[in-house]
């Protein structure tokens, strides 16, 4: 199921690669279906919040990194990045604050966040990445099998990697993320 979630090519992974790709769907999605749209609808109203959803909406479907869509989904993608600056610090500072939910420290997530969340391609995603692999204890980063190529990202944390029972933390972590950002 991990391709329906992020895109990755499974076959080559192991429980550490597949829990992996799950704990980092999980961390970017907490921003970008869970903290922005509630930052951009408590900013906007709902113009605002469905406007946010149209452009993330674009950049999931047009803005990769493949020979299709290189030279169009460019666009989408900075459009994604421009809206999200605010909501995915926001969303990493939360998932600090949230840490001791998964068993993590709150320390060790801002440590972690603001040494590796600027390294991760994305100016976005690195930061709740960053934030939850420290809340996690996990190193998180590294290769990247996609169908359509490979892609090797600074490792973000200073952990071990992670294991499949660590999905279920995360997703505790997203939970406590969502439900502090909604209040």
């Amino acid at each position: 199921r991990l391709p329906t979630l992020c895109g990755r090519d499974p076959s080559r992974l192991d429980e550490a690669g597949i829990a992996r790709g799950a704990i980092e769907s999980i961390a970017e999605n907490t921003c970008d279906a869970v903290v922005a749209p509630l930052w951009w609808g408590a900013f906007a109203g709902l113009p605002g919040l469905a406007g946010y959803r149209v452009v993330n909406t674009l950049d999931a479907m047009i803005g990769h990194h493949s020979d299709r869509y290189e030279r169009f989904g460019w666009a989408a993608a900075r459009l994604d990045d421009l809206v999200n600056l605010l909501p995915a610090r926001l969303c990493a500072l939360a998932t600090c604050v949230c840490a001791p939910v998964a068993g993590g420290s709150v320390a060790d997530a801002f440590w972690v966040m603001r040494r590796d969340g600027r390294s991760h391609p994305s100016p976005n995603a690195g930061m709740a990445e960053a934030a939850f692999a420290g809340a996690l204890g996990l190193r998180l980063g590294g290769e990247l099998r996609y169908p359509y190529r490979v892609e090797h990202r600074p490792e973000l944390g200073f952990g071990r990697p992670p294991r499949g029972a660590d999905v279920a933390a995360a997703a505790r972590l997203s939970g406590a993320v969502g439900a502090l950002c909604l209040a």
